[in-house]
């Protein structure tokens, strides 16, 4: 039995699933700081979230088992998928039916909270669905992955949290579901990095295909410095507290991403540290936005 979880933990990407809760707890803690904060309705955009991600990485993995690119490429601890379905450690019909599964039960549970919070919540739950569903089959074969990611597992999660918790959208929760919106790109965007060559043969067409690792070296910081100068300035025109400046403690992973980047951004082995400094970053800036929320 401990086996079998093991095995679904991975292939769900389990760890990975620390960014759905990270969004969610930015949107109840806006909620909370607003003093609109519902336990009951936090709990269950927490468990949606987390199954409409698991249902992501489970049509990635099917996507790539069926093109090929599991076959191909190199696997990091933070790319390349969880190598059950190559290894046969799980079949296609399993992960399939574990896929939709996952997604319709997050499609019920978001719909109960469309019942308090109204139909601008049904719109961003079809929304992520379709982007569930035909993310790797077509957005990611025409450079449109990297964006819809950051809206849909960055972005619209924040403000979805916070639209279903107070059944309204504020300036408040657009602004500052900004940075995690870019950050999930990046995510992403650097985990490409590695998989290009098997991603190119799959028949993918991403952003780091199309522009090649040395100009994707260069975006990936830009963004990143981006991310970092919308806090600060957010901070400076007054839409956000000071606690917010906690994110500010990320920057050495920021730097170390960035320079690893810059520098080694042909060599497989060496990219594995900036992947790991990047998830750092992504996973500290959203959970210290979280806190400096409940704080405030």
């Amino acid at each position: 039995m401990k086996g079998r979880i093991a095995v679904w933990a991975a292939q769900v990407r389990a760890p990975f699933l620390l960014l759905a809760v990270a969004l969610v707890l930015i949107g109840g803690a806006l909620a909370h700081d607003q003093g609109l904060f519902n336990s009951l309705r936090f709990v269950l955009c927490l468990v949606g979230t987390v199954l409409a991600h698991a249902s992501v990485n489970l049509f990635n993995e099917l996507s790539d088992h069926r093109t090929g690119i599991d076959h191909r490429t190199r696997r990091t601890p933070f790319s390349g998928g969880s190598g059950n379905l190559p290894s046969g450690a799980t079949t296609p019909s399993a992960v399939r039916f574990a896929s939709w599964a996952t997604l319709l039960s997050a499609a019920a549970i978001g719909l109960a909270l469309t019942l308090s919070a109204g139909w601008l919540l049904a719109v961003f739950i079809l929304v992520g669905g379709l982007v569930t569903v035909f993310y790797t089959t077509h957005l990611a074969r025409v450079a449109m992955g990297e964006l819809f990611a950051g809206l849909c597992l960055g972005s619209m999660v924040v403000v979805g949290t916070y639209l279903a918790i107070t059944g309204e959208v504020t300036t408040t929760a657009v602004l500052v579901s900004v940075p995690p919106g870019i950050l999930t790109s990046l995510l992403l965007f650097l985990n490409e990095f590695p998989d290009l060559e098997a991603d190119r043969e799959g028949g993918r067409r991403h952003l780091l295909i199309l522009l090649g690792r040395r100009t994707s070296s260069r975006i990936y910081v830009l963004a990143l410095a981006v991310c970092y100068a919308f806090i600060i300035g957010g901070f400076a025109a007054g839409w956000f507290p000071a606690l917010i400046l906690l994110t500010l403690l990320t920057l050495p992973l920021a730097f170390k991403a960035s320079l690893t980047t810059l520098r080694d951004h042909e060599s497989f082995e060496k990219m594995v540290p900036a992947q790991g400094a990047n998830v750092g970053v992504v996973l500290g800036v959203d959970f210290l936005i979280a806190l400096a929320y409940f704080l405030h």
